[in-house]
């Protein structure tokens, strides 16, 4: 069982953020999801943009997710975070299980139009990775990489994925279902 928390979640707010995906974790077990998947960015909010360049910011998501991690037991998790590896920051998913981030996934494809400007601030991930628990494979990805039809999401059916897991906080608009509904088909 999958529950999908689309939740709203506050720019900036890191401690505020974490406490309601602790919440949401909770209503996910008490329906007995074996799963709780939560959208692009939910530590930071969506879209952190000149926070990024704060580098105490980055380092406050990063420790906020290694405490929500550490309440995560019997559930995997999946959650958007601001990583940052030596100078480099990723717009990125972590796959939690047992108390730890077991894997995480890097956002490939960043868009740059319209109210995007992901560039600016985020480097592209280089691996479309899938994950094993037990005996299910299974693919994560993060927005933009859904609507590319050679793109990561391709990559991972390709490498054994069942199934595809992508998070995301792009802004709705009327037909945006159904266009992504063409694209995956």
């Amino acid at each position: 069982r999958i529950a999908i928390a689309q939740i709203n979640l506050t720019v900036g707010d890191i401690e505020g953020n974490v406490r309601k995906i602790a919440d949401y974790i909770q209503k996910a077990k008490s329906f007995g999801a074996d799963m709780a998947i939560f959208p692009e960015l939910a530590i930071s909010g969506y879209p952190p943009e000149d926070l990024l360049h704060k580098e105490r910011f980055i380092d406050d998501n990063v420790a906020a997710l290694k405490k929500l991690a550490k309440g995560v037991d019997d559930i995997v998790v999946i959650a958007g975070f601001a990583d940052k590896r030596g100078n480099d920051i990723y717009n990125s998913a972590a796959v939690i299980q047992k108390g730890q981030t077991k894997w995480t996934y890097d956002k490939m494809l960043l868009p740059n139009y319209g109210v995007f400007d992901e560039r600016r601030y985020f480097k592209p991930g280089r691996e479309a990775s899938v994950f094993k628990l037990g005996d299910i494979t299974f693919g994560v990805n993060i927005c933009e990489d859904i609507w590319h039809k050679n793109g990561p999401t391709k990559a991972q059916a390709e490498a054994g994925a069942s199934f595809v897991i992508n998070i995301n906080a792009s802004p709705y608009y009327a037909g945006k279902t159904r266009e992504r509904e063409d694209i995956v088909k």
